[in-house]
């Protein structure tokens, strides 16, 4: 029976650790950021982000990938109400600004990779016209309006603070296939163990 406690102490002791390194593990570019269950702040609930770039000394940049706005984009730029594209909200910094994201092969050079085949931003004109050659699907962009932004310090403390689950998993544009209140739910669960446990906990922690 002692050696069968011991085993499960330590079993424990794993996951616990496995948890601690998610959570304070500092997101490189191209990795997501999922929020923590309970965490209330109406910007943030259940995201899930997409970092685009993480300096020490200057700060993170992601988008809210699960966010939709209930704009297109022809109610921001109307030269391309052709488009029927929908917008999602990046996160509340600057939202009178408008980004994108890219998936497949590099079509502008001032494109960023971010691994798995999702490139970040470039010449705004240059990708209308990739969109009109048909070059570029508008299954394959999404547009921002806004982003998330952490200044020098500011991700790591909340990492600290157990605000945010870094995913290092990869992944592919298919992930975004899922409805947008089902992905963080879906990440979630292909975590396993304590995660998948969590993906079923409600918003509200007085209801858990």
């Amino acid at each position: 029976m002692a050696f069968s406690n011991q085993k499960l102490n330590l079993m424990n002791l794993k996951l616990l650790f496995c948890m601690m390194q998610h959570r304070h593990q500092i997101p490189q570019a191209g990795e997501l950021l999922l929020s923590e269950p309970f965490l209330q702040d109406e910007n943030f609930s259940r995201a899930v982000i997409l970092v685009c770039e993480h300096e020490d000394k200057i700060g993170s940049v992601g988008f809210v990938m699960n966010k939709p706005s209930i704009l297109n984009l022809g109610d921001l730029v109307a030269e391309l109400d052709f488009l029927k594209a929908e917008v999602f909200v990046g996160g509340p910094v600057e939202q009178n600004t408008l980004h994108f994201i890219y998936f497949g092969v590099q079509l502008m050079e001032e494109s960023k990779s971010l691994g798995n085949d999702v490139w970040w931003g470039g010449d705004f004109s240059d990708l209308i016209q990739h969109i009109n050659s048909g070059e570029l699907g508008l299954n394959q962009v999404r547009f921002f309006m806004g982003y998330s932004g952490w200044s020098s310090g500011q991700l790591a403390a909340e990492l600290s603070a157990q605000s945010w689950i870094v995913y290092s998993d990869p992944w592919s544009q298919e992930l975004f296939d899922n409805s947008p209140d089902q992905l963080w739910r879906s990440l979630m669960k292909s975590k396993g163990g304590d995660f998948e446990i969590q993906s079923n906990y409600p918003i509200d922690p007085r209801l858990n």
